[in-house]
């Protein structure tokens, strides 16, 4: 297990343990890997969400880069697409996003991206980490001739808006009607000032709620995390189609008419079908993860359509969809990569294509989202330190119990246990045909976990 770097990024609590000190050392350690083969100083695009933290964060990082002889644009508050779209089209070197994503406001992370705009792979992660224990952090360090210049380029999220809008515009507008009404959660977020205008700029009748940041309440109640408000805002205010967004803008969840969720799984099923019916689905597959649903697989093959499944991350979603050419993928919590468009997850990019494919079919969203049967499922966090995570794959007895359940459930269900890569937990998910049954079988195993690894 790799000592800063999780599944996405690092994340820890900001300024105890995600300090400046570290911050500046990451930026310095960072930018030399990401850099190396550059002939020229390296530009690097600095992005953030609405933490309190992230100003300070971003101090650091800039430092850090300026330090080693980088120069840096700040983007401001961005969310992490909007980052990776930005690097592409501007050519930078490298980027980087200050969040802590779907996570409380006290958490704050980094995220790099290379100058293709995607999620540095896991060697590049390693290799800065190996700089970072090296002791060669005060050698990374540009004579004063050579020191970076920083500019805050604030304006530049309008590139952004204007890519979204003509992504979609045409569709849109064909098919929108006066009684189309839609709300969007913002999670008090990175989203909140973006997606307000690009849904203006399309025409689109909405509202849009937890758009109020104060550094503190990113994600509290509200977002792709905690749906019940937007839920009761949907069936109150009869809207068509309920959205939430993450706290970083990569993520995007939904509620029906009918105040039904809409995950992640239901997404990528709607979307790989009318990519198939236009036949633009690549190589006829969608690459989802091993959290994915039953259901998901079940719709694939009745749809005839090719499911590949790589370990849970989006990063390794998008590898998989690199190596073998295909053009959707994502995870079950709602990031979704759509290739032809962004080569990260999405949350406003998603959501736009899923009310493209409503207003273009004009079908309800519960009709739309009825072509996957999802199977019941149990999901059970057991909190646990860091350094104990390891010891799972160890316990005998808690493997004996694992296997057990696994062949009580047969084929038609499953068990997923794995440490989280981005909190202090390991999570316990188990599908199969009866609720009550799976609840019992991942109580039984969470409670184990907890005795013995605690």
């Amino acid at each position: 297990m790799r000592k800063y770097f999780g599944t996405d990024g690092i994340r820890r609590i900001a300024n105890t343990e995600l300090t400046p000190e570290l911050v500046y050392k990451v930026a310095k350690a960072g930018a030399y890997v990401l850099s190396k083969h550059t002939q020229s100083a390296p530009t690097i695009l600095i992005g953030r969400d609405t933490r309190l933290s992230g100003t300070l964060i971003e101090s650091a990082m800039t430092a850090g880069f300026l330090s080693y002889g980088a120069n840096v644009k700040s983007l401001g508050v961005i969310p992490t697409p909007g980052v990776a779209y930005l690097t592409k089209k501007l050519k930078a070197d490298a980027s980087v996003v200050i969040s802590a994503s779907h996570n409380t406001y006290e958490f704050n992370g980094i995220k790099y991206f290379s100058n293709k705009g995607m999620k540095i792979p896991d060697e590049l992660e390693t290799e800065i980490e190996e700089i970072l224990d090296s002791g060669r952090i005060d050698e990374l360090t540009a004579h004063p001739s050579k020191i970076g210049t920083s500019e805050y380029r604030e304006d530049l999220v309008d590139e952004y808006v204007y890519f979204l809008r003509k992504s979609f515009e045409e569709n849109i507008e064909k098919h929108i009607s006066d009684n189309f009404h839609v709300v969007i959660d913002v999670a008090n977020g990175a989203t909140y000032k973006v997606a307000e205008k690009v849904y203006t700029k399309l025409g689109i009748k909405f509202d849009i709620i937890n758009n109020s940041p104060n550094g503190i309440n990113i994600n509290e109640n509200c977002g792709s995390t905690h749906l019940e408000q937007l839920k009761k805002y949907v069936i109150n205010n009869k809207c068509n189609l309920g959205i939430a967004y993450d706290g970083d803008g990569d993520r995007c969840l939904a509620i029906d008419e009918n105040g039904n969720e809409i995950d992640g799984d239901v997404i990528l099923a709607v979307v790989s079908k009318y990519l198939k019916e236009k036949d633009k689905l690549a190589n006829n597959t969608v690459v989802a993860t091993i959290m994915s649903n039953l259901g998901l697989n079940k719709f694939a093959e009745e749809n005839n359509i090719e499911i590949k499944q790589t370990k849970v991350g989006d990063r390794y979603v998008l590898e998989e969809m690199i190596k073998n050419d295909y053009n959707i993928g994502g995870e079950q919590s709602g990031h979704v990569i759509m290739l032809d468009y962004n080569p990260t997850g999405d949350g406003i990019l998603t959501s736009l294509m899923l009310l493209q494919i409503m207003l273009e079919k004009d079908m309800p969203a519960s009709q739309l989202c009825s072509i996957i049967r999802k199977y019941p499922q149990a999901m059970i966090n057991v909190s646990i330190k860091n350094d104990k995570k390891s010891l799972l794959t160890e316990d005998k007895e808690i493997k004996t119990q694992i296997n057990k359940i696994t062949q009580l459930l047969g084929n038609d269900g499953r068990i997923v246990v794995r440490p989280s890569g981005t909190e202090p937990l390991i999570r316990v998910m188990i599908e199969g045909q009866k609720q009550n049954e799976i609840d019992t079988y991942a109580t039984q195993i969470a409670d184990l976990i907890k005795n013995k690894l605690n």
